[in-house]
């Protein structure tokens, strides 16, 4: 799809994307590239990392990747320094590296709950306290204008409840807290603006295919929707490009939802002739009814 942004909106800047080497990850890392951003790609895996590098240099994306795990802290710091070291500065963090599945309370042994947490919430925020000396107000490679911007991508799964996704429900609702508490701190102190984007599902990415398989959905999930459509990863990434660009300059602390309402939406009990036909019966039921002395109340 074609861009509403200009071409050159983040020209000039060097993003940081964890997990930016597949699915909303990468289409990030797409889009700030092809809006002019200089990439440096994080992963587990050299394999994926050097297959979705490969592929951006064809789009003659200027990017590097490296590979670390965000649980470990030596190697957030050392791929925020390598970073800084390739392009000389540092201006934008997306934290996009996540874990999921799906699995009832009662499965998920402690083990499993904290490995989403080390992932999630403590690898975010690892990756934002290493990255912090780069993004500040007046850091190395900086201007002494302002400072950089964080972006955590988080989920909706917490707002309610979500079933079998207790893990991940407590990592993102961590995720969203240090969110709003980074923005407060670091906005006053580093003029670092931090937000977040919960996206939906999103069709054709590694968490659709393990949280809403074909065996178990189908097409259902479609018809809780409001708008009735899967989301795009292209449509995380516009989010992204407005939050981390001009455009959201005074937008801080806030978690974007992106998911076409999804988080406001519940199964149709009713079919709306139904509705129609109940309520007739309902207000014909009511009239016909004989009226009760005060007295016999």
């Amino acid at each position: 799809m074609e861009s509403p942004f200009r071409a050159d909106i983040v020209k000039g800047k060097v993003a940081l994307i964890t997990g930016g080497a597949s699915g909303i990850g990468f289409e990030i890392s797409t889009q700030f590239g092809k809006h002019g951003a200089s990439i440096a790609i994080m992963g587990r895996r050299k394999q994926i990392i050097d297959s979705a590098v490969s592929s951006l240099r064809s789009l003659g994306i200027s990017v590097v990747g490296f590979q670390g795990d965000v649980r470990k802290q030596e190697d957030a710091k050392r791929v925020v320094e390598s970073t800084f070291e390739h392009f000389g500065r540092l201006d934008i963090l997306v934290n996009a590296a996540a874990g999921n599945f799906l699995v009832s309370p009662e499965d998920l042994s402690p083990n499993g709950f904290r490995t989403v947490l080390d992932i999630d919430s403590v690898g975010t925020y690892t990756m934002c306290h290493e990255a912090l000396k780069y993004l500040k107000k007046g850091a190395p490679g900086r201007s002494s204008s302002g400072g950089g911007v964080i972006l955590n991508i988080s989920a909706t799964l917490h707002y309610t409840a979500s079933w079998y996704q207790i893990h991940v429900s407590a990592a993102k609702a961590a995720v969203d807290a240090t969110t709003r508490n980074l923005a407060l701190e670091w906005g006053t102190d580093y003029d670092i603006r931090v937000n977040g984007i919960a996206p939906g599902p999103i069709g054709n990415t590694p968490g659709m295919s393990k949280l809403a398989p074909e065996e178990i959905n189908g097409n259902k999930a479609k018809d809780y929707m409001p708008l009735y459509k899967l989301g795009e990863t292209w449509d995380i990434a516009m989010a992204a490009l407005y939050l981390a660009s001009d455009a959201g300059k005074y937008v801080n602390g806030t978690t974007l939802i992106v998911d076409g309402g999804l988080w406001l939406s519940r199964p149709r009990h009713l079919a709306k002739e139904a509705v129609k036909q109940l309520s007739r019966a309902v207000e014909k039921r009511s009239r016909d009814a004989p009226l009760v002395p005060r007295s016999k109340i």
